[in-house]
C-alpha cells in the first residue's frame, strides 16, 4: 500500500476528485484551506491580502499498481498551468487499523 499526498490550487479540487474517481478510489482525506508556496516556483497560496489565493490538500491510500497511472494524471494536469501549483508525493504504509 502507499499513500500519495497531494497539494494542490483550490481551482483543481473537482479535477482531483475526477482523477481519484477515474483510478477507483474512494476513500481519502482532504484539508479544503491550506497555505503554502512553492520551493523554486509559482506563486504564494497564503490567504492574505497580498496573496490571496489558497492551496488545498488531499491524502489517499492506493493499492502499489494505482500510483503510477495516477501520478501520470496529476503530471498532465500540472502542465496545464504551472503558475497554479500542484504536487503530489508518494510514502509507503507500512501498517494501520
Amino acid at each position: 500500500m502507499k499513500s500519495i499526498f497531494i497539494a494542490y490550487d483550490q481551482a483543481y479540487h473537482e479535477q482531483i476528485l475526477s482523477i481519484l474517481n477515474f483510478n477507483h478510489v474512494r476513500g481519502f482525506t482532504a484539508w479544503p484551506e491550506v497555505q503554502g508556496k512553492g520551493s523554486k516556483t509559482g506563486e504564494p497560496h497564503l490567504g492574505d491580502h497580498a496573496w490571496p489565493s489558497l492551496n488545498a490538500s488531499l491524502i489517499t491510500i492506493v493499492d502499489d499498481v494505482k500510483v503510477k497511472p495516477i501520478l501520470a494524471q496529476l503530471r498532465d494536469l500540472d502542465e496545464t498551468s504551472k503558475l497554479m501549483g500542484l504536487r503530489a508525493f508518494v510514502w509507503n504504509i507500512e501498517d494501520g487499523i
